[in-house]
């Protein structure tokens, strides 16, 4: 829009001139150009952090109970882990956890626990940390969370040999070799 206006000098008009009237707008925000990359979690290690399966505690005074503590001190996270066995079958029939740490760690714990119930002392002595980080799509900067689950397992395993030294023991190794037949 233009406007007019008119200089009044001494009581005469002199110029009449049209100068461009400023209309209020509403103020814009400039365009996104470009935004940083962002990482995120796979949507089964959000379920398992928002919702984790299986946390608490099993009473370890029981003989039929195996703890298994383990920590990564570069990052700071700490997993307890207790398994309940059948003494008859080798099955475990409860697990619960209890993680301090991130996301990731905290998944894998839960995961760890739902993939463990129902396993023999042998089947789950042979969970690897690939099977865990694969099933929760964790990028490689997070592997360690899934290796702190697989030392949590064989942690707890062994505890719980200890402590019935008359159960059949498991080879935490999941190879099951002796020396002769690999030299051979």
């Amino acid at each position: 829009m233009l406007s007019r206006t008119a200089r009044v000098v001494g009581g005469r008009l002199l110029a009449q001139s049209l100068r461009p009237v400023a209309i209020p707008v509403a103020r814009q925000l400039a365009p996104i150009v470009s935004r940083p990359a962002t990482r995120q979690y796979h949507e089964k290690v959000i379920d398992h952090y928002s919702r984790p399966r299986n946390v608490g505690t099993l009473d370890k005074k029981d003989k039929s109970v195996g703890e298994g503590l383990v920590g990564a001190p570069a990052c700071g996270d700490v997993m307890r882990l207790h398994i309940k066995v059948d003494p008859e079958t080798q099955v475990i029939s409860d697990v619960r956890f209890k993680t301090f740490g991130c996301g990731s760690a905290i998944a894998s714990s839960s995961y760890l626990t739902e993939l463990v119930r129902g396993m023999t002392l042998d089947q789950a002595s042979k969970v690897k940390n690939t099977e865990i980080a694969k099933e929760l799509c964790l990028p490689p900067v997070k592997l360690h969370c899934s290796m702190l689950a697989e030392d949590a397992i064989k942690s707890a395993i062994n505890n719980y040999y200890k402590k019935n030294p008359q159960a059949k023991s498991t080879n935490l190794a999941g190879t099951g070799a002796t020396l002769e037949s690999v030299a051979a």
